[in-house]
């Protein structure tokens, strides 16, 4: 089992603290959802796992190793993939070239994936932003990391794309956190653990199931 928390963790941005010392915790494999409206901190909080934000206090844990200190780099080459809301896509490349960057054989995405079979020859930067969204997650299914963090996995997609989304995510073989504005219909029914944020501190702490009820 894989695991990574946030203890008594801390990110200000200038004069303004977006983090007030929240602890959680993400197990896998396994899905964890961050909920929030926008500025609760949860994207927030997802870029101080992956290490692209510094704390100004507390600590990030994995496995049981205290890595605040390790940079993002360094935990993307021991197997943590953050796809963030915006920019997860080479524009300038195609879907195919996208898609090379994470792994010679990507008929896996493809499968999972199949409206990107005809778009392999196009730039990625003229996709629509539901269509970039299946290519960002395309490349982090072939990356096989042991942590993915994914920032609006569903964004832009269909309900019936989106539901696909979160099946390939509770599949996987890794410790999965999502961040999310409201829980989405397709983990109402999962075993899920959701951390609600308000105002950067967790309000609400437990299952999919008991939150939607």
């Amino acid at each position: 089992m894989t695991t990574v928390s946030l203890r008594h963790a801390r990110v200000r941005y200038g004069p303004l603290e977006a983090l007030h010392g929240i602890t959680l915790t993400a197990a896998g494999p396994g899905l964890t959802v961050l909920l929030g409206r926008n500025g609760s901190g949860r994207t927030t909080a997802l870029r101080a796992l992956a290490g692209t934000v510094p704390l100004s206090g507390g600590a990030v844990v994995w496995d049981g190793t205290d890595v605040t200190r390790v940079p993002a780099y360094e935990r993307a080459r021991r197997g943590l993939c953050l796809v963030p809301e915006r920019q997860a896509v080479f524009g300038s490349l195609t879907v195919r070239e996208n898609l090379a960057l994470a792994a010679r054989d990507h008929t896996p995405a493809l499968d999972a994936y199949p409206r990107l079979r005809p778009l392999l020859e196009r730039r990625a930067g003229t996709l629509s932003g539901g269509e970039q969204r299946m290519l960002a997650l395309s490349r982090a299914l072939l990356a096989r990391a042991r942590v993915l963090l994914v920032d609006e996995p569903a964004q832009g997609m269909s309900p019936s794309v989106a539901a696909r989304t979160y099946e390939l995510l509770g599949a996987l073989d890794a410790c999965v956190v999502v961040a999310e504005q409201r829980l989405p219909p397709a983990l109402r029914e999962r075993s899920a653990i959701v951390y609600e944020l308000r105002r950067g501190a967790v309000v609400f702490a437990g299952e999919a199931g008991e939150l939607a009820g």
